[in-house]
This record gives structure tokens, sequence and C-alpha cells, in this order.
């Protein structure tokens, strides 16, 4: 199963309640969001992990810090609404380009940048976290590692079509315009993909 649907398996149910009560906005609109969201995060993540030092970054973050655990605690972390883990991994993924990353993001699902920037901290631990799960359950090395997230990114710009929802987020992450920045045509990418879904 592809590292998004796992996610999107996990963050099912009351969590998604939960989700939604941290944001301040109904359901729907966070399943709505949840994809776009993640495939963003995986995408961004596999971007810094294409380079031999980027991936030797993240095997060493996910070792030290990203075991996994918050995956078996969801429901507390979610409950605590604590983005301060988050905020500082958003930090080193996207750097200076997050806050276009959010408001790209917020005009492609219709939530406000403030909103896009609660669900991104409170997503991006639970990200590594699954990361950091199948680094040990793998034995996975930063080569490993690499080869995982390229896997997924290749998975990111097909269809999935068991999950509508999630094909319009995934084929966010296609580089429209070939210069390998997925996140700067995030806003283009999932507004044409959401337009066409609207227009059937």
């Amino acid at each position: 199963m592809a590292l998004t649907d796992q996610l999107l398996q996990q963050l099912s149910g009351s969590h998604v309640t939960q989700l939604s009560q941290q944001l301040g906005i109904d359901e729907q609109q966070t399943r709505e969001a949840l994809p776009a969201a993640l495939a963003l995060l995986t995408g961004a993540v596999a971007q810094n992990a294409q380079h031999p030092e980027g991936a030797q970054q993240l095997a060493g973050a996910l070792a030290r810090d990203h075991d996994g655990s918050i995956l078996d605690g969801l429901g507390g972390f979610l409950g605590s609404g604590n983005t301060s883990l988050g905020t500082s991994i958003l930090g080193h993924i996207l750097g200076g380009r997050r806050p276009k990353v959010e408001s790209n993001l917020g005009r492609a699902t219709g939530l406000d940048p403030a909103t896009v920037a609660r669900l991104l901290a409170l997503l991006a631990p639970i990200v590594l976290g699954m990361l950091g799960r199948q680094q040990r359950q793998r034995g996975l090395d930063p080569g490993g590692l690499t080869d995982l997230l390229g896997g997924e990114r290749r998975r990111l710009e097909q269809d999935h079509p068991q999950a509508p929802q999630a094909r319009k987020g995934l084929g966010a992450l296609l580089d429209a315009d070939g210069d390998g920045q997925i996140v700067d045509d995030l806003a283009g990418m999932v507004g044409g993909f959401m337009g066409r879904d609207k227009g059937r």
C-alpha cells in the first residue's frame, strides 16, 4: 500500500473529527483537504531526499526523533492540538516557500491560509512518523529512503481509482513546468483537478 494511502487510512474515523475540531471546519472539508495536504508533505519530503545530503539528513532525523510511536497515540496527539513540532518540520522541508505553499493550497482547497498552516503543522509529524516506522520495519538506509520516496512520488503522479478525493490531491504534485519545484505548481494542478471534478 502506498505511503499516502496508509496515512489516509490512519487519519480516518474519529481522527477526522479531532482534526476538524482543531481546525474549526466541518468534517467534509477536512476529508477533502487531507489528500492534497498529505500529498504535498510527502512530495516535499521526497523532493528533499532526492539529493544524497538531504537523504542523509532525513535518515538521521527519522532515526533520532521519529520512531513511529506517534501513530500509536494519534488520538492523544491530535487532541492536544500541539503544532510546535510540525511548525519546525515545515521550516525544514518547505523553507522560505512555506507561505506561498500555504496560500496556494488554501486557494486549491477553499481553506484560508491560517487553517492550512495549522493542518500542515498537525500532519507533518504524522508523515515523518510513518516514514520512521517504514525505516525501522524495512531497515532502510538513506538510499533506501530515497528509493521509497521516489516510488511514492511516482505513485502521486498516477491515478488512484479507488480514491477519487486522493486522486485530486495527488495530482497536485505533478511538476507542471518541469522545474523540479513541485510545490510551486500546487495551485494550478490542484485547481485544475478540482475544477474538472466539479464539472462532471
